[in-house]
């Protein structure tokens, strides 16, 4: 019986089958799109960084050694290629923060067709907002999220209690 349905497409992709990595492709790029859009907020940010999620898949995927579920690992891949263009992008906007051109502002996150829950999700913090994302809509455990952001155990526990309760407040009063 095998541990993961994505076993055999997995050794075929990583053979070289283009076919079963297209049957890959198919089965989570919806899961890795919701993931990288809950993270950066932008849809043609995330269209990018899912498109860089595949390609960087194609080319580590002889680097999963079957330790763990697929779809565990490729969650860690999307996280850490989301995670890393955030702060890729936020010194890079750093940069901007004090200039005199005072003119300059971030386009709309497609607020326009964000459901609620991520209307509000985009109030928290940025941290705070990347561990409710990955505990309580990704089910990752804090060790994991902890590992993923550069943070203590602690600090990423504290960081999603203070952000359900933060969502909790604002559901009940908006």
């Amino acid at each position: 019986m095998q541990s993961d349905p994505d076993e055999q497409d997995i050794i075929e992709a990583i053979n070289g089958d283009v076919r079963a990595f297209k049957r890959l492709y198919e089965r989570h790029l919806n899961h890795v799109y919701g993931l990288v859009f809950r993270l950066c907020g932008d849809r043609a940010m995330a269209d990018d960084l899912t498109q860089d999620v595949f390609v960087q898949l194609w080319e580590k995927l002889s680097s999963f050694r079957f330790e763990s579920k697929f779809s565990t690992w490729l969650y860690s891949v999307t996280s850490h290629i989301c995670l890393s263009e955030l702060r890729r992008q936020k010194r890079w906007f750093q940069r901007f923060k004090n200039s005199p051109k005072d003119g300059v502002e971030l386009a709309d996150k497609g607020g326009a067709d964000l459901s609620r829950l991520d209307t509000l999700l985009f109030r928290l913090p940025e941290q705070a907002r990347q561990v409710f994302v990955l505990h309580a809509l990704e089910g990752a455990p804090h060790q994991q999220i902890a590992n993923v952001l550069g943070i203590a155990v602690g600090t990423s526990k504290a960081q999603f209690h203070r952000a359900r309760k933060s969502l909790e407040e604002w559901l009940e009063n908006d």
